[in-house]
């Protein structure tokens, strides 16, 4: 990105040869084309929003999905699965929603008030036990199929629903706290699989920044343009010559880097009104996902919000989820709010979850241990039926009484609701068939709009 030490091309360069290889001719007609629009490209990526026809089409340009990631996985009892009165259940009671007849959680008098807007499924039922074995899957949507790696929902839908050439990220990883163990472990891997560097995510937060977005001193705009047209036009003819997918998918990384100088300015969280930074809340988890309707609003096609690993309630769960639910009621209710006050839920699939649930009793250090056997999550917006409540657990939520949903089906909903068919099979030459949802698992038509 602007690398001072590059030499600076000159006109000898332009009209001859680079290096004396007639591969690397150039004709200076042609350069000076692609330098005048990378000049062009190099103006300030905010006043691209403040022409009305441009916005408007970013706006109107497709679906869109947050995934706000509850990392360590929060306990159904104390959020959406209240077992009144029962010995399962923790201190603090349960509440009436806007739903009649449903209740959550005591601790979300929030999203209590705005059921009616939200999906709710109360009988998820899945395998692994451990969270990165979990994690993976649950982002997936399938367990592991060495050596193949399936590419994660955020780049499955960044290839399918976004714009690859926006100078925004379609896929955005905003992470508070990336020092978590396991969650850590797990970003360190293959984010896109099959499907190319190209749709893994930008990942910023904690120690991740969008640095080196500046040019160098002494690098003029117009500097900077040619070198990017120079190196443009090579990368393209060395892919051409080649039909390298890798080569391809390099360039193509380039190419949204070069692109990210341009949208740094959307990541500034000191930018966004203070209105709206003091009613989400003062933590990063909350000012992230103020930060995730910035994005999406200004382009990007799938953020996920993680937060480290603190709903990981071995020890102390009740203290726990009293600390962290209130903080999840206020950001989900502002994020519903202001996705629909600005015209945005019909198009944006928001997701609010973690890798499974936590066990019915606590165990000697007064913590809740994991449980994927019977759990909840929540939805709301594009393709969703509002106000409803899926699948139940019995009277102790030890087991799924009513409408088990794994994670096949949980897949073949999401890509439903944002308009993807679930068993489209994937173009890999020479690979096996791979389909986005396996085993033909059907949607939960009963959530569909």
């Amino acid at each position: 990105m602007g690398n001072g030490n590059l030499p600076k091309p000159t006109q000898p360069c332009l009209s001859g040869t680079l290096g004396g290889n007639v591969d690397h001719r150039l004709h200076r007609r042609l350069f000076l084309k692609g330098s005048m629009a990378g000049a062009a490209s190099v103006a300030s990526f905010q006043s691209l929003f403040s022409v009305p026809a441009f916005a408007d089409s970013v706006k109107a340009r497709g679906k869109r999905c947050i995934l706000l990631w509850l990392c360590g996985a929060p306990s159904q009892f104390e959020t959406w699965d209240p077992k009144i009165g029962k010995p399962t259940s923790g201190p603090f009671g349960a509440i009436p929603t806007s739903i009649p007849g449903i209740h959550v959680s005591s601790l979300m008098p929030k999203c209590a008030s705005i059921l009616d807007k939200l999906t709710i499924v109360r009988s998820m039922s899945t395998e692994p036990k451990e969270h990165l074995q979990a994690i993976d899957m649950l982002t997936r949507g399938e367990p592991p199929r060495p050596p193949f790696t399936r590419p994660i929902l955020g780049s499955v839908l960044a290839q399918q629903l976004g714009q690859l050439d926006s100078p925004v990220p379609q896929f955005v990883l905003l992470e508070p706290c990336p020092e978590g163990n396991e969650f850590k472990s797990f970003k360190a891997a293959n984010w896109a699989g099959w499907l190319g560097a190209e749709y893994g995510p930008v990942r910023f937060g904690g120690q991740y920044k969008i640095e080196n977005v500046k040019l160098p001193e002494g690098l003029s705009d117009v500097d900077h343009a040619d070198r990017e047209a120079l190196r443009s036009f090579l990368s393209r003819k060395f892919s051409n010559d080649r039909k390298n997918a890798a080569v391809q998918s390099y360039n193509a990384v380039f190419e949204r880097v070069n692109g990210l100088m341009k949208a740094a300015p959307l990541f500034d969280l000191n930018a966004l009104p203070k209105e709206d930074r003091e009613r989400y809340g003062p933590g990063l988890f909350a000012q992230y996902s103020l930060l995730a309707r910035h994005l999406v609003e200004n382009g990007s096609t799938f953020v996920m919000v993680a937060n480290g690993m603190p709903w990981d309630c071995h020890v102390l769960n009740h203290e726990t989820h009293q600390m962290l639910v209130p903080e999840m009621d206020r950001v989900v209710f502002h994020l519903i709010h202001d996705l629909e006050q600005r015209g945005m839920l019909n198009d944006t699939l928001v997701l609010i979850m973690g890798e499974f649930g936590r066990t019915p009793y606590l165990n000697e250090a007064r913590g809740r241990d994991h449980y994927p056997d019977a759990w909840s999550l929540a939805m709301a917006g594009c393709g969703l039926k509002p106000g409803v409540v899926y699948g139940a657990t019995d009277d102790f939520g030890i087991q799924v009484s009513e409408n088990p949903v794994d994670q096949r089906r949980l897949f073949a909903t999401i890509y439903a609701a944002l308009g993807l068919d679930p068993h489209q099979t994937y173009d890999l030459p020479g690979f096996p068939t791979f389909h986005r949802v396996e085993q033909s698992a059907a949607p939960i038509r009963e959530l569909l709009a």
